[in-house]
């Protein structure tokens, strides 16, 4: 096993204290947004072997079947399927979708063909992979995700009593359901932006003010009252409105499928995604939206917002997804208990988010150990047999092989 040494990357929207906190570490008055944990191009981490320190994706690269093992390697290739974050959300991210990995691959593919380059802002499939992606919430988690039932919707727009949402509502009432949603995305997004921003601050205000109301949409009022502090005159704000309002509580998640529109409001939490930078926006950033792409990959299915809850499975509490690039679970480590074994065929990495936990290398003659404090981890090669001990929550990232 290796300890990690992870990059943080200091995105606009990132918490300034969140990530210092975890690490037990001062907070430098600049925003801290993620910490990426594995192989990925962009900001790999590293690890010391005793030669200094080197990228994982280097380490992987050189020898793919001794550090992936076999199974990994036959179904994703030579390289880390998964990236694992701690994301710390200080200001809403954009409204965002993914494509599937048929839509990525063409997308890719045509993009290429025309000669777009890879770092153009109007670019949008940067690789020929999906991105689906889980979030779990180590503290109060806020978030948007999966379209609503279009007629509570309608109520919801209904109770701002803003006089622009009426054509919405109609459509949103005279069904059926997907094409309504489809309907209003377009209509929200293909409008005249000077326009919209005027219906943007009047939805904006009435939200405040439901806001402070005690109604059923209150939370949620009060969620799209703040994007629009965050976005003035933004057509996502319109867009977000269509999406479930979620408040994950610490141990629950949000699994983001191909084509669920998303955003994450604020808190902290880890992120397990398949490695791709694939992201098509719908708003709430002032970066490129390409409007016929997005609706050529998003799903206007009406649904709730789908929060996982880890299930049990001889100690380890897996959180299930209908994927295979990753598998996330955590350990809830009590002192005094006994060592738990931890073995695998897959490679993981193993996240310490609170206590100490203490790992153990079975496979070696002197019992190597290291013991991880809050925001530390290794990664662990695939085939490699350790004992968890100690009394704090290690997450676990591997893949299904």
């Amino acid at each position: 096993m290796d300890r990690l040494v992870n990059t943080v990357r200091p995105y606009a929207w990132g918490s300034t204290t969140a990530i210092p906190e975890l690490l037990g570490a001062a907070p430098t008055g600049q925003p801290q947004a993620e910490m990426w944990l594995g192989a990925h191009p962009g900001a790999p981490s590293r690890i010391d072997r005793g030669a200094g320190p080197v990228s994982l994706a280097e380490v992987i690269a050189a020898a793919p079947e001794a550090e992936l093992g076999e199974p990994a390697v036959h179904t994703f290739g030579p390289r880390l399927p998964f990236l694992l974050k701690v994301l710390a959300a200080g200001a809403p991210l954009s409204l965002q979708v993914h494509p599937d990995l048929t839509q990525a691959k063409e997308g890719f593919t045509d993009e290429e063909r025309r000669g777009v380059p890879l770092d153009a802002p109007h670019r949008n499939y940067k690789d020929a992979n999906h991105k689906p992606e889980l979030i779990c919430a180590l503290t109060p988690f806020d978030g948007l995700c999966g379209f609503r039932h279009p007629a509570e919707t309608a109520d919801l727009l209904e109770g701002l009593g803003v006089d622009d949402l009426k054509p919405y509502v109609d459509i949103l009432r005279a069904g059926p359901e997907e094409s309504a949603l489809r309907e209003v995305l377009t209509a929200v997004l293909g409008a005249d932006r000077t326009a919209m921003a005027e219906s943007v601050e009047r939805a904006a205000t009435a939200a405040a003010r439901a806001a402070t109301e005690d109604g059923p949409h209150a939370t949620a009022y009060a969620a799209y009252a703040a994007l629009a502090h965050h976005y003035p005159g933004d057509p996502g704000v319109l867009a977000a409105m269509l999406l479930n309002h979620v408040q994950l509580q610490p141990g629950e998640a949000l699994f983001l499928g191909a084509g669920i529109p998303h955003a994450y409001l604020g808190g902290l939490g880890v992120e397990l995604m398949a490695n791709s930078d694939n992201v098509l926006r719908c708003g709430l950033t002032p970066k490129h939206v390409d409007v016929p792409e997005l609706l050529r990959v998003v799903r206007f299915e009406p649904r709730d917002a789908g929060v996982l809850r880890p299930e049990d499975s001889d100690g380890e509490e897996v959180y299930d997804t209908p994927i295979d690039e990753f598998r996330l679970s955590r350990y809830l480590l009590a002192p005094g208990a006994a060592p738990r074994p931890l073995a695998s065929r897959t490679p993981q990495i193993l996240l310490c988010t609170a206590g100490t936990v203490r790992l153990r290398d079975r496979g070696t003659a002197d019992g190597e150990e290291l013991a991880l404090a809050p925001g530390e981890s290794v990664f662990v090669p695939a085939g490699e047999r350790l004992t968890l001990s100690g009394d704090g929550t290690l997450f676990r990232a591997t893949v299904v092989a």
